[in-house]
């Protein structure tokens, strides 16, 4: 391995380990980073889960997610507020200083994507100085126009930058997401406009694969399967300046949960980051008659799962 001082693994992407074993596989691996998610830091305990990444020295790049801001009712608008409090403690508590965005879809209803996004920037001028003035930066994700409706009404890089710029860019940035920005031909100039202004917080790859499956929450693909030039959106957000502070995190569907995927020098997609987790991480399978009648007494959750390791009679699946 080359270089891995700025990448990051994202939780979602290994789901299937606890946060312990994604903790001892990033030792094992040298993975400096790791991109966590509030429901499974919740579960193991905000403090708890702190001290576990901190003892082993891992950094962690962002906290996923806040966000939902787009409700019409003042007591849903004040729930999603305290929510997002909450989430930007959680990220001071876990020493990350990015909390990543997911604004909203629309509101059961309405149809009015403007007023939807208005409502996401004033909630962030609600949200804004909080979070900074607890070290934390608010970084907005645009996600795919194929999440508009339910899930984010913020589509492209450019959208997420008016929102972001009414504000300082140490408490507001944006998320570059290859997933959800490449089809875009405004995308290259929206990074570079974003990188002028110090606002990309952080760098996430994911291919373009298909068809999409069925819930299309799960189409992220393995970096090198799809149809996106990952080495020429690595050299644009290089290009824009902020590579000393953008890290890139892998964030392609569960790696270990079926076949396929790349690798992330395969391609040319980012050279020299060949990272074979597959070898140490649990694959989610169907258990034998057998192993289901012996599986009494085993941990929660454990049936099915096993570490492939050379040798193991395992086919190695490649990864990213």
């Amino acid at each position: 391995m080359t270089d891995l001082t700025r990448f990051s693994i994202n939780q979602m992407t290994v789901k299937q380990l606890t946060l312990p074993e994604l903790v001892e596989a990033c030792g094992e691996l040298g993975i400096p980073g790791v991109g966590l998610w509030r429901e499974p830091v919740r579960a193991y305990g905000v403090e708890a889960a702190a001290k576990l990444v901190r003892e082993a020295g891992l950094a962690v790049t962002s906290l996923c997610r806040g966000g939902f801001l787009t409700a019409i009712d003042t007591a849903e608008r004040a729930r999603a507020l305290d929510d997002n409090r909450a989430a930007i403690d959680e990220a001071a508590t876990l020493g990350t200083d990015t909390l990543v965005l997911v604004s909203g879809g629309l509101p059961p209803g309405s149809r009015d994507l403007t007023a939807a996004r208005s409502r996401i920037g004033d909630a962030l001028a609600v949200l804004a100085p909080y979070a900074g003035e607890r070290g934390v930066r608010l970084a907005i994700e645009p996600l795919h126009p194929m999440y508009a409706a339910d899930r984010c009404v913020v589509s492209t890089l450019t959208q997420a930058l008016d929102l972001a710029e009414a504000f300082p860019a140490s408490q507001v940035g944006v998320v570059v997401d290859t997933y959800h920005i490449w089809w875009d031909d405004r995308a290259p100039e929206a990074v570079s406009r974003a990188g002028a202004a110090g606002r990309i917080q952080a760098f996430q790859l994911a291919d373009w694969t298909t068809p999409l499956p069925a819930g299309v929450l799960n189409g992220r693909g393995q970096i090198g399967d799809g149809s996106i030039d990952m080495r020429e959106w690595r050299q644009r957000v290089d290009a824009a300046g902020t590579a000393a502070r953008s890290r890139w995190s892998c964030s392609t569907r569960c790696c270990g949960a079926g076949g396929g995927g790349g690798t992330a020098g395969d391609g040319g997609a980012v050279p020299g980051l060949r990272v074979p987790m597959r070898q140490r991480l649990p694959r989610r399978r169907t258990p034998t008659a057998d192993e289901t009648a012996s599986a009494a007494g085993r941990p929660a959750g454990m049936l099915g799962a096993h570490r492939c390791r050379p040798g193991s009679g395992v086919r190695r699946p490649k990864v990213w």
